[in-house]
């Protein structure tokens, strides 16, 4: 063996974005391709996903992208990546059926259909590595850990995960199978932070099923669930409810229909024929009989129920005697839009509430202990936290420490690090380019820090036009400028400003005209800054300014300037 790398290029220190290479004597497999749904600050961004310049370098190279489960998080970037290259994608049979859905919705890689199911039995074989499988508990079926054979060790990925001894069979981690893993070299493991902070195991699945059905069953109005559709154990559990109780549900949005109907098909959802029924035929229900199901648009509910609050929705409203259920957990960058949104159902006449007040702790992902366990399983000599911010990598470094892992032997890395095995031991080498790649309607990376500095500006203090039109050869001002602004100021109360503001625009066409040769770049920045430097002087604010200069010429035709 010549060379082995670990390459984390999303997922480390943020929520969201696992994408992590390994690299053994030129065969690369790629861990996972996900993306990430954007903060409030990226402001008119759909989705954010790993910068891939190092895997376009180097594409001829990868011999396989393997998804451990089918969550956003783990396959929403395969559009980007398979969309001009033919690498093959591998995934359990639900993970595969959602990973063609999210490639088949992208009108550029609508044509690609390499994609291979595999299950914990399956082994692949390639020149210089070996990939199989294992069964693990997530919200979601069919979710799979990964393990990387080299001649160096085996490379261990759990993917997202958690131990629950009271999981239904389809959601079951198989143990003996971890036990064997652990019974060969780990050279290294790669494991989920996610819920690293926390020393509370998440309640039993069971539990929560309880809560929701007691829920539904003591509710004497219409009940209006917000979840995640990809949260396929979370959507068994309303649906078991919702029968039990006599109600029956509508599916809001296209997304949780085939997602829905893609579980049912492949045995991982079980409901009643009639039990889903369409938002005409609810009209048609007593209130106390239905269940309208809220998924959200990509994924995310919190902001669908704010326009329902409001009247804003295209078709729900909240109405005195509703019951709504928050049933996902939002992260932390959501605590603040939740608290809004709480506030917004009950002036609208509804009530709220959500698994976080049944004092039982729900997560999708590894407590402290199940972290403890799964290393103890696995006898790691090396340990890479993955899927976190920094906090959580560290929390995740302290645990591995107190199970016995050698404080020199935990890595946390950035995305971009290069971790090189050398020697029989791994030592950090040149790192390589990573980061995001902002994706905004159909454009793909076209939206840079500018562009998005722009937007806030924007955001915050507007934008104010002015146009003039000039004589050049005579070096006057043909007509009086004229301004407009929006976002900036109401334009009917300060026509003074305007006025003034034009006085500003002609002097410093003419200072320009009179002290510089003319060239079109200065004057614009001429008009640009005088401009900036009035407007904050009268207002303190940095509105975006755009100078549009008309020319005049010999031929009496008009060229404009910006």
């Amino acid at each position: 063996m010549k060379t082995l790398k670990i390459i984390p290029l999303g997922g480390l220190r943020e929520n969201g974005k696992n994408m992590y290479a390994i690299e053994c004597d030129g065969e690369i497999v790629i861990l996972d391709c996900g993306l990430q749904y954007p903060e409030n600050e990226l402001l008119g961004i759909d989705i954010v996903i790993p910068e891939m310049s190092y895997l376009e370098k180097n594409i001829d190279h990868v011999v396989g992208i393997f998804l451990t489960h089918g969550h956003a998080d783990a396959i929403g970037a395969l559009p980007y990546l398979i969309n001009n290259h033919d690498i093959p994608v591998f995934g359990s049979k639900l993970t595969i059926e959602l990973a063609k859905m999210t490639v088949h919705h992208d009108k550029r890689s609508r044509k690609f259909n390499d994609f291979n199911i595999i299950d914990a039995q399956t082994a692949i074989d390639f020149q210089n590595l070996s990939v199989s499988f294992f069964k693990t508990t997530h919200s979601i079926p069919d979710s799979l850990g990964i393990v990387v054979k080299t001649p160096a060790g085996q490379i261990v990925y759990t993917g997202d995960f958690k131990f629950d001894q009271s999981a239904l069979p389809i959601y079951q981690t198989n143990y003996q199978r971890l036990a064997a893993i652990g019974s060969h070299k780990v050279l290294a493991l790669l494991s989920d932070s996610a819920n690293a902070e926390s020393p509370y195991p998440a309640a039993d699945e069971r539990d929560i099923y309880t809560y929701i059905w007691e829920t539904f069953e003591y509710q004497t109005g219409r009940i209006i669930v917000a979840s995640v559709a990809s949260n396929i154990l979370r959507m068994q559990q309303i649906f078991d409810a919702a029968q039990k109780t006599h109600r029956q549900v509508v599916l809001t949005g296209q997304d949780a229909a085939k997602i829905v109907r893609t579980a049912i098909k492949l045995g991982y959802l079980k409901l009643d024929d009639d039990l889903l029924i369409s938002a005409r035929e609810a009209e048609k229900l007593p209130k106390n009989q239905v269940v309208i199901l809220e998924t959200g648009r990509m994924g995310e509910p919190i902001k669908i129920l704010q326009k329902m609050a409001t009247s804003h929705h295209h078709f729900y409203h909240i109405e005195e005697g509703d019951l709504v259920f928050i049933t996902t957990t939002p992260s932390h960058a959501m605590e603040t839009t939740v608290a809004k949104t709480r506030d917004l159902i009950f002036r609208a006449g509804g009530e709220v509430k959500s698994l976080s007040d049944s004092g039982l702790y729900t997560s999708g992902h590894a407590s402290k202990s199940d972290l403890q366990l799964m290393i103890n399983l696995l006898h790691p000599e090396n340990v890479i936290p993955v899927q976190g911010e920094y906090r959580l990598l560290n929390a995740h470094a302290q645990i591995a420490a107190e199970v016995g892992v050698p404080a020199d032997n935990i890595f946390i890395l950035d995305n971009g690090s290069v971790l090189n095995y050398e020697k029989g031991q791994f030592h950090l080498g040149a790192a390589v380019e990573a980061g995001d790649t902002m994706i905004d309607g159909m454009g793909v990376g076209d939206i840079g820090t500018i562009v998005l500095r722009d937007r806030k500006l924007l955001s915050q203090d507007g934008v104010f036009v002015a146009v003039v039109t000039i004589d050049r050869k005579k070096k006057k001002i043909v007509a009086r400028p004229k301004v407009t602004a929006r976002g900036f100021v109401y334009l009917r109360d300060n026509k003074k400003l305007l006025n003034d503001s034009i006085n500003v625009i002609i002097q410093a066409i003419d200072n320009n005209f009179t002290h510089k040769d003319f060239d079109w770049s200065e004057l614009k920045q001429d008009v640009r800054e005088d401009l900036n430097h009035f407007l904050w002087e009268q207002t303190h604010r940095h509105p975006v300014i755009l100078p549009v200069v008309m020319e005049v010429n010999q031929n009496r035709h008009r060229n404009a300037h910006k």
